[in-house]
């Protein structure tokens, strides 16, 4: 395959310019500016698109198993390629819990079906209850690629220093869901002035902020790579610049939803603006976008929550939080992050390919000869209306939003797997 006439966005090696790629058996094998078809070469025009590496989510549910009328690894996938993501990381909160090497090898074993690059992390403790700890060498060496009891949070502190203590050990990221339950009476929704309107208490932000407060000062101790996920909460932002300038491994996500929304859109969109951590205020929401500028938010993550119709047509209370976004995510970025002069698009990839390959030790994220055929083909300029998805789900509060950056080819392994040019 020769990709021709392209913008060429690298930002593993900040290079970008128009170029050729040539792929060969998967891998990128010839980058230059007048490469020539060879015979029988399949030639893609991308002249007027950008031509980035394949997008890494390291947060998202597949539902699979337990789940699967909600999303399934197939589904899922087929939304991953065409929201340009080569590479996704499935959280272990699934029915089994992934807390075993059998569950763990069956979903890898019938991920390798799939056509995207589909990685598993492990739960860090059985049942995800907090109190046992899993074999997490085991796990590590039947392919799980870090830990988490996404949508639990580790309340036992000392539980987590020994998990951390492993983790580091095992050279393998360990990510926290940060809500400390005894704090909150209905979750989903911030607790504030909307809540207050709907006649509900909700979740306050002090949920987060006591756990990341006391987690971050844990990392700085254990010298683990600790994830901060989903961070909602601008003094969380605040406490996690502070342990990161006192050297503390912390690595941060942000959600498009929490850089783009506030708790104002439960108003307007009901369940669809349900999630956890909510949608806090306007300050929360200018703080994480200034630590996505500065740096302390380093990775851009979806929480892809795939739920039913009928589900998220419960009451507000009743109704289960999490909303999909693999399909919008990176227009959400362009959106709100690059049009709107917060980030450059070369930052923006930087937060959504190459620091999760980092992370994570994938091997991929990056645009150089010798390096895996995973690419996302997309025009920033174009506007589109989301209206309907690859996702099984459609729970999604941005159906009917104009958003600029529409995503035309993705390219993994050296086959396009979403073709849209």
């Amino acid at each position: 395959m020769l990709i021709k006439n392209g913008f060429l966005i690298d930002p593993a090696t900040k290079k970008s310019g128009n170029y050729d790629i040539r792929i060969e058996n998967g891998i990128i094998t010839e980058i230059g500016n007048t490469l020539l078809p060879a015979p029988n070469e399949q030639v893609t025009d991308a002249d007027g698109l950008t031509v980035a590496p394949g997008l890494i989510d390291t947060h998202i549910h597949f539902r699979d198993p337990g789940f699967t009328y909600k999303e399934n690894i197939h589904t899922g996938s087929q939304s991953a390629a065409a929201g340009g993501f080569t590479s996704v990381i499935c959280m272990a909160n699934t029915s089994p819990v992934v807390d075993n090497v059998e569950t763990l090898t069956d979903i890898l074993n019938r991920a390798k079906d799939e056509k995207i690059h589909v990685h598993q992390a492990s739960a860090v403790s059985h049942k995800l209850r907090g109190e046992e700890m899993t074999d997490m060498e085991a796990l590590k060496t039947a392919g799980a690629c870090g830990f988490t009891d996404d949508g639990i949070p580790l309340k036992n502190a000392a539980f987590l220093y020994e998990a951390m203590e492993k983790a580091k050990q095992l050279n393998v990221p360990i990510s926290l869901h940060e809500e400390d339950p005894s704090f909150i009476k209905n979750n989903g929704i911030n607790h504030g002035a909307v809540s207050e309107q709907l006649g509900i208490y909700g979740s306050p932000s002090i949920a987060e902020e006591s756990l990341v407060a006391r987690d971050c000062m844990i990392a700085l101790n254990s010298g683990a790579d600790v994830v901060m996920q989903h961070i909602s909460s601008g003094r969380s932002v605040d406490i996690i610049r502070h342990f990161k300038s006192l050297g503390a491994n912390i690595h941060t996500e942000a959600t498009p939803h929490h850089f783009t929304l506030t708790d104002e859109a439960v108003l307007t969109y009901g369940t669809l603006a349900k999630m956890n951590p909510p949608l806090r205020s306007e300050a929360d929401r200018q703080a994480i976008i200034a630590g996505l500028a500065d740096g302390t938010i380093d990775i851009i993550a979806t929480d892809h929550a795939p739920h039913s119709k009928e589900e998220k047509e419960r009451s507000i209370t009743a109704a289960p939080s999490g909303i999909i976004g693999l399909e919008t995510s990176l227009a959400l970025g362009i959106t709100s992050l690059v049009r709107e002069g917060h980030l450059s698009l070369m930052q923006l990839l930087e937060k959504m390919t190459i620091n999760p390959a980092r992370l994570y030790h994938l091997d991929g994220g990056r645009i150089e000869e010798g390096a895996p055929a995973d690419l996302v083909v997309f025009d920033p300029e174009t506007k589109w209306i989301p209206e309907s998805f690859a996702s099984m789900s459609s729970n999604s509060p941005f159906i009917g939003w104009e958003l600029y950056g529409k995503v035309k080819m993705t390219v993994c392994r050296g086959e396009i797997v979403y073709n849209a040019i």
